[in-house]
């Protein structure tokens, strides 16, 4: 019961070299972390908002999925 109330964590992979065929190799790929990913729902206007988070639960991006079907996306970095 208490699982439900869990946040949902991802890991967050990146691929080391650039693949022009559709397979990825393990060995291609690296573990950068974990991600935490809220979807919040705005039925008035159409727009769908995704946040992702690190483990520490600060916003890294945030994307604004429009019902059209554009979206546009902030990323933010926090280092100096």
């Amino acid at each position: 019961m208490s699982s439900s109330f869990e946040d949902p964590n991802y890991k967050e992979f990146f691929v080391n070299k650039a693949n022009r065929k559709n397979v990825i190799k393990s060995k291609d790929i690296e573990m950068v972390g974990t991600t935490k990913i809220e979807s919040i729902d705005d039925d008035y206007s159409g727009v769908k908002v995704l946040l992702k988070k690190d483990e520490g639960n600060s916003i890294k991006e945030i994307k604004f999925i429009c019902s059209c079907g554009q979206t546009k996306t902030i990323a933010i970095d926090y280092s100096e």
